[in-house]
């Protein structure tokens, strides 16, 4: 946590004029919200590990899926002993038990849900969570300067805005939208090799698109970020929405979803 709040202290003055909210880690935030400490926490599309390794630290019991054995490799690798599970999954048919955990976390990572079955991902977090726990939703809105550097290569508008339809539709799951809150969550871009990094681990797919338009984009970098504390960093606030939903005492059970 300290570290997480210098890194606030110092991205707080970025375009601090049209400043209208709360600028705080993606970690911060979940903590602030579901205190995973002590808990047991799967984050569904784990990819390189970094949150499982954050919530590993924080104290929680962490399992983390993705939908094949490379996609979570670095995951693997990077663990460190810290005693992390990993599983190959897809969040809409996940290989745990029944009420088997206290938080299902969506880190950046429901909107890469195929549309079709974001209801099904939904039912099956509502299906594993136990009793008073939650699903945790954090997702990247469709807007900022970041977000526009990064539409060169893959435009999320309609992904993210079905993210956020599924969202409100929680209920048809059996989970209550309790909680949300929209902040800016501060990154820090080495360069265009970071960059790219960011955005082909989300969606290998993107490789090709990418180089190709890497000028573009280096230039994008330049005319969209603040200059970062290193040489060739660059700064951004990247909005984001944070869901809390927990499932709703009346609902049916989703055993079969």
């Amino acid at each position: 946590m300290g570290a997480g709040a210098s890194e606030v202290v110092s991205i707080s003055r970025l375009r601090l004029a049209r400043m209208t909210r709360e600028v705080i880690s993606d970690l911060a935030m979940l903590e602030r919200l579901v205190a995973p400490s002590g808990k047991d926490v799967v984050d569904v599309g784990c990819g390189g590990g970094a949150l499982v390794r954050a919530l590993s630290d924080c104290g929680a019991r962490v399992t983390g899926m993705e939908i094949s054995e490379s996609q979570m490799a670095d995951a693997i690798a990077h663990d460190d002993g810290r005693g992390a599970r990993f599983v190959v999954g897809r969040a809409e048919r996940m290989p745990l038990e029944d009420a088997s955990v206290d938080i299902v976390v969506f880190m950046r990572s429901f909107h890469h849900v195929p549309a079709s079955d974001l209801g099904a991902a939904l039912a099956e977090a509502r299906r594993v969570t136990r009793p008073g726990g939650a699903v945790y939703v954090a997702e990247p809105l469709a807007e900022g300067e970041f977000f526009e550097l990064t539409r060169m290569v893959d435009d999320e508008t309609e992904v993210r805005a079905q993210a956020q339809a599924a969202l409100g539709r929680a209920a048809d799951a059996g989970l209550d939208r309790e909680t949300t809150v929209d902040y800016h969550a501060p990154l820090t871009i080495a360069g265009v090799p970071g960059l790219r990094t960011r955005v082909v681990a989300a969606d290998p797919a993107r490789a090709e698109r990418f180089d190709a338009l890497e000028a573009k984009l280096a230039e994008g970098l330049e005319r969209l970020g603040e200059p970062g504390d290193r040489a060739g960093e660059w700064r951004f606030l990247h909005p984001m929405r944070a869901d809390v939903l927990r499932p709703a005492l009346s609902s049916p059970s989703y055993s079969d979803a």
